[in-house]
């Protein structure tokens, strides 16, 4: 038996997102941590999995924090470096009128491009059930380099590995090395979680299902799913697909839903083993992600106010 459920690796920082004015007119920033890949394990821990973390902060008073409410979330932080010359990365995220979201990034360099192979702290790699990792971990040479080995690291131990490109565009030199480290991610994965704009983007095309159909078939992934924001999500196995409807909420903020929602999904393998689902448990798959990914946009933030299990299923029974 696995000790962990899921270990997760990439970038951990702050987001600064607009709460309000100030009596001068100047935007109120609220400092919430963030980082996709901390935000699907703050996700599985309010559902009760054990979950670990390796990536790297700044010795600074972000990084302090940032450990702190990883910790306090629940997640085993023994994998989190800390770097005494690079600082904490930092997001400033501006709020669209629908709730979507434009980023700009301190990052040049950030602690979490820094981290690597011998920092990672192997046994949180080798003793879990699913390896989760993005394509941010991989914009630099010593993170990509820590990034490849720990995932090769875990499909030699047996673990599922779990995919999302979670595509930054300011934060790469250029799209096509973007696009190169997306594909290797597609083929290392058995679980890809994919936004519609990053499918439309990587295949050019704008039919979602076609487009899924064609990355599942050429890189041979066991689990294809697509996020579609406000309009719910789609999920193709080898054995069936569907397409299930948003839950409407009043929005806020988008910010954390793509990773509540992939969260949700990896709940469901490790509750019910990994399979070629069939439609019927598609949809109760899908249907649960997509009632606490709407229930995060309802909320500042993402990492530290993931909703609770019984708020789920409230929903989905309002529906």
């Amino acid at each position: 038996m696995k000790k962990i459920d899921v270990t997760a690796l990439g970038e951990l920082l702050i987001d600064f997102t607009e709460n309000g004015i100030s009596p001068q007119g100047n935007p109120l920033l609220e400092a919430n941590p963030g980082g996709a890949p901390c935000n699907v394990l703050a996700m599985l821990s309010k559902l009760g999995h054990r979950t670990a973390f390796v990536g790297k902060v700044g010795a600074d008073m972000f990084g302090k924090r940032l450990r702190q409410t990883v910790t306090d979330a629940g997640i085993d932080t023994s994998g989190l470096v800390e770097d005494k010359e690079v600082n904490t990365t930092l997001a400033f995220v501006h709020t669209l009128a629908d709730g979507d979201r434009e980023f700009s990034f301190y990052r040049n360099p950030g602690a979490d491009m820094m981290l690597t192979p011998e920092e990672v702290k192997k046994e949180l790699v080798t003793d879990c059930r699913v390896f989760h990792f993005g394509t941010l971990s991989m914009t630099a040479e010593d993170c990509r380099r820590a990034t490849e080995e720990s995932v090769a690291l875990a499909k030699r131990e047996g673990a599922l590995i779990s995919f999302d490109p979670n595509l930054r565009e300011p934060l790469w030199d250029s799209l096509e090395t973007a696009k190169e480290r997306t594909i290797y991610g597609l083929r290392q994965c058995d679980v890809l979680k994919i936004s519609d704009n990053e499918i439309e983007w990587l295949t050019g095309g704008k039919e979602y299902r076609k487009a899924a159909e064609i990355l599942k078939a050429e890189y041979h992934i066991p689990l294809v799913l697509v996020s579609l924001g406000k309009d719910g999500s789609m999920a193709l196995s080898d054995a069936a697909f569907v397409k299930v409807p948003g839950y409407k909420v009043d929005t806020i903020e988008t910010t954390g839903a793509g990773d509540t929602f992939c969260a949700c999904v990896l709940h469901y393998i490790l509750e019910h083993g990994f399979r070629a689902y069939e439609a019927e448990e598609l949809t109760e798959m899908l249907a649960f992600a997509n009632a606490a990914a709407a229930l995060v946009t309802t909320r500042k933030g993402a990492l530290a106010v993931m909703p609770e299990k019984e708020e789920v299923e409230a929903l989905i029974r309002r529906k």
